[in-house]
């Protein structure tokens, strides 16, 4: 039986997200101004940064008269336009790392809104397919690049007792897979839609009926059941993958600039990883589109619209473009050539993806989350939130709301502790499943209050942590 994975979460002052806290670079301006703020997905950070601050330095005008300042922040493409439907964040442009989801924002924007938040079809900034990332002797050992590889073969080598054994390698252990979380990243949407159609033997016209054959369910827990780590954001995530190795990770669900970067400074000597290849999956696959989208929102004025129209423009043009390829990106224009690094030596195929799934209507998706839900590994989670006098007033506030959210994003066969500490620490629910004491918990956290005593150093409270958790530090 492969071990259900283990997380220790801690929640101390949990500051709210600000625009302004993301790109500008702009100097300080005199006279009149117009701000286009901007929430884009992680994986075009090295990419969109240093063009926000090219474009704000060149000093760009509306007709009006105002110079415009582009602010831009990156973060996970669902967890961006979650905030944006609540209203918590109110940009200018929403530029998640593909379309996939945006039927089911316009669906939930719908509901309190009379249009659509995303009309018409956004131009697409630059282009990248999601891949499966392997270290390349992994990738190997599964016969890449002579054998197509796929969601069949993750599937067989999560579920297989021997692990990479049974490919001659047992000292690499068990096979680990990991992507990011439905409820907060774009590849993680499409990695679980990708289990989806492949389950179904499909590479169009998803249905609901589909979900509910019982070999699909049968698939996609075989492929979850490798997973190690949901991370938030497709380029953090990737980042840590990266930086941890193959004793971290196997293999992960992301997009291919990731790769080609990484390889980048590989080959630069940068880091001393060994090399990682992209795996098309030969079910089929979706483009990162990256669209550029300026939201259907009552907060967004007619003169932002133009200045975004206007940073559109400057990204759209050769210049801007060709950056994009140099960092690994596939220009949206499709008549420009594709050069190094787009190539094998940097662990890409530009001849690839063949097969490429379409997306499935808003009900489907919902469908599809629905059913990964069922089927992933349950997790074993410790949450351990600050109580002290230093959390007085809307520290407190905060760190109850989210963690309330956090809580309604757990299945009911996750098995959730928290404790609360200041000068001591407090269990407020044992390890255990959550589902047959959801009300119960839920009361609890919403009744936290701070205690005004003294807090417990860092060291003390990972020591009592660890024993409480059976000495796992």
């Amino acid at each position: 039986m492969k071990p259900r994975f283990s997380i220790v979460l801690l929640f101390f002052m949990l500051a709210s997200l600000s625009l302004a806290c993301g790109t500008s670079g702009g100097p300080l301006l005199g006279g009149k101004t117009v701000t286009v703020s901007i929430v884009y997905g992680s994986e075009k950070q090295a990419w969109l940064a240093p063009l926000v601050e090219q474009y704000n330095q060149e000093n760009h005008k509306t007709a009006e008269g105002s110079t415009i300042v582009v602010e831009a922040t990156a973060m996970g493409s669902i967890e961006s336009v979650r905030g944006i439907i609540d209203g918590t964040l109110q940009p200018t442009v929403w530029s998640p790392a593909s379309s996939i989801y945006v039927p089911v924002a316009n669906a939930e924007w719908r509901k309190s809104h009379a249009d659509d938040l995303v009309t018409g079809t956004p131009s697409d900034l630059v282009l990248s397919p999601v891949v499966i990332a392997m270290w390349q002797p992994m990738a190997e050992a599964l016969g890449w690049p002579n054998t197509p590889l796929g969601w069949a073969e993750i599937a067989a080598l999560a579920t297989s007792d021997e692990g990479w054994a049974a490919y001659g390698y047992p000292e690499w252990g068990s096979f680990k897979l990991g992507h990011t979380h439905p409820d907060f990243s774009n590849s993680g949407i499409v990695s679980i839609i990708s289990e989806a159609y492949a389950g179904a033997g499909k590479q169009r016209d998803l249905t609901l009926e589909d979900l509910k054959a019982p070999e699909l369910a049968t698939f996609m827990e075989e492929v979850e059941s490798s997973i190690i780590h949901y991370g938030s954001s497709t380029g953090f995530f990737a980042t840590r993958m990266f930086e941890n190795g193959p004793s971290y990770l196997s293999a992960a669900v992301m997009y291919e600039n990731l790769v080609v970067d990484q390889e980048t400074k590989r080959l630069a000597g940068q880091v001393s990883q060994i090399p990682v290849v992209a795996i098309y999956p030969k079910e089929g696959t979706f483009w990162s589109n990256n669209p550029y989208a300026i939201v259907n929102a009552p907060w967004v004025t007619a003169e932002q619209r133009t200045a975004a129209q206007d940073f559109e423009t400057f990204l759209l043009a050769e210049p801007q473009q060709r950056k994009a390829i140099e960092l690994g990106f596939r220009p949206a224009d499709p008549s420009m050539a594709l050069t190094s690094p787009l190539d094998a030596q940097h662990g890409v195929d530009p001849a690839q993806p063949q097969t490429v799934l379409e997306i499935p209507r808003a009900e489907v998706i919902q469908g599809v989350v629905d059913l990964w839900r069922q089927t992933k590994k349950p997790v074993d989670i410790t949450v351990v939130i600050d109580i002290s006098g230093s959390m007085r007033g809307e520290k407190i506030a905060t760190a109850r709301t989210s963690l309330l959210d956090f809580i309604g994003l757990l299945q009911d066969r996750d098995n959730l502790q928290i404790l609360a500490f200041s000068d001591q620490i407090i269990e407020l629910t044992p390890l255990s499943p959550l589902g047959e004491k959801r009300a119960d918990v839920e009361r609890r956290v919403s009744g936290i209050i701070e205690s005004g005593k003294p807090l417990l150093t860092a060291a003390q409270v990972r020591r009592e942590v660890a024993d409480r958790r059976g000495g796992v530090r």
